[in-house]
């Protein structure tokens, strides 16, 4: 109770002097706090194209001579909503910080607890409570100090959570973990206490395509790798495969009026097979790649990587092929080409071969690839004991 008490004193008394001073000197940036504790922070975290950014002031468990450990919870922070005697509302949720409102920004709308929210900013309060779930709460006024002006009738969405213990953490810290391509977890993590936030893209590679759409109008437009780039993108996630093969029609005829010039070569024929192939239409995709694969002067680690693709998919057969196109395309290559033959030869269980060509992978392994090295070293004595 006496931490509590001072405490609030000193809130008190910070406000009655903030108040002073700012009518003496509008304008004037201070240390938080008077003294700069409880100092501004901010973090920020993409999933995808979209950002995800909290400001917050971070106060630590220790404030000048008092040790606040054990008085967090409950205390400092006080269960359910209640009244700070700060005004006008008398039944605020906390601020999940100090000093000004905490807010979150989106870039774009998301899914947070699995619930929509459009893009924007809001201010992030936390009701925290003795048993139970805390819930957060999103705002659409922002701009406040503290939760002293908090209507329930601004919310925007509110979040069941259950906290977790977590490390004594000195200073009030968020973060995000459980990073993955369409989500991620935002966190508040204070003393011993651990408050998590799931936050979804499920459109995320729709986004992405809106993105890539938006740039190639530009100068991106103008290169083919730029569109080839594209159109493989949406062949690898079944999307937007009409325009996609658009792209990739373009990355092979496009003139671009002087800026550059479409190619036929075995990448932008490999993105067309890739586009036909998701849309079904696997005949035309294998004849565009039977042209690809007779177009000379295609980059031997070009090969190996669409051979490795083929090998992934159970293609075996058509992996073999491409191994030795690209071992007759290239015959003095020492390593790439046996390689992709030693996979090759392994997958479709031509066991002679496979030893063969991967003794001479070992004896040409570059140094950029020394680390596959006992790797490489095991298969052989698998091959050699017939496993």
């Amino acid at each position: 109770m006496r931490v509590r008490l001072v405490w609030m004193a000193s809130v008190t008394l910070f406000t009655v002097a903030g108040v002073a001073q700012s009518q003496q000197q509008p304008g004037l940036t201070v240390p938080a706090g008077g003294n700069g504790v409880s100092q501004r922070s901010e973090v920020s975290q993409w999933v995808g194209p979209v950002r995800i950014s909290i400001d917050y002031h971070s106060p630590a468990i220790h404030r000048r001579r008092f040790d606040r450990t054990g008085h967090i919870w409950g205390e400092l922070v006080p269960f359910g909503f209640f009244d700070d005697g700060h005004g006008p509302s008398t039944a605020t949720p906390w601020r999940a910080g100090a000093n000004e409102s905490t807010t979150i920004s989106l870039s774009h709308g998301v899914k947070i607890g699995g619930l929509d929210i459009a893009s924007g900013t809001y201010s992030l309060f936390l009701e925290v409570e003795r048993e139970g779930p805390w819930t957060w709460i999103f705002s659409k006024s922002t701009g406040g100090w503290g939760s002293y002006q908090y209507d329930p009738r601004n919310d925007a969405l509110r979040v069941p959570v259950q906290p977790t213990p977590a490390p004594f953490t000195e200073y009030l810290t968020f973060g995000f973990d459980n990073r993955r391509p369409d989500a991620t977890t935002a966190y508040l993590q204070w003393e011993n206490q651990r408050v998590p936030l799931d936050i979804t893209v499920p459109n995320v590679n729709e986004l992405w395509v809106a993105q890539m759409r938006h740039e190639l109008q530009g100068w991106p437009g103008f290169s083919p790798d730029n569109l080839v780039a594209a159109a493989q993108f949406c062949a690898d996630h079944k999307i937007n495969l009409d325009e996609a093969l658009v792209w990739a029609d373009r990355a092979i005829h496009e003139p671009f009026r002087g800026a550059g010039i479409g190619r036929e070569d075995f990448s932008t024929l490999r993105a067309k097979a890739a586009v036909l192939e998701a849309l079904g239409r696997d005949a035309e995709a294998a004849s565009i790649m039977d042209k690809a694969l007779s177009l000379t002067g295609t980059a031997t680690i070009r090969l190996v990587l669409y051979e490795l693709g083929l090998l992934s998919a159970g293609k075996t057969a058509k992996a073999v092929e491409v191994a030795e196109v690209n071992a007759r395309q290239h015959p003095d290559e020492p390593y790439w080409t046996h390689f992709g033959l030693a996979r090759a030869y392994a997958a479709v269980h031509d066991t002679a071969n496979a030893i063969k060509e991967w003794e001479i992978v070992i004896r040409n392994v570059p140094a950029s690839e020394k680390g596959d090295l006992p790797t490489f070293e095991q298969t052989l004595r698998e091959l050699k004991a017939g496993r």
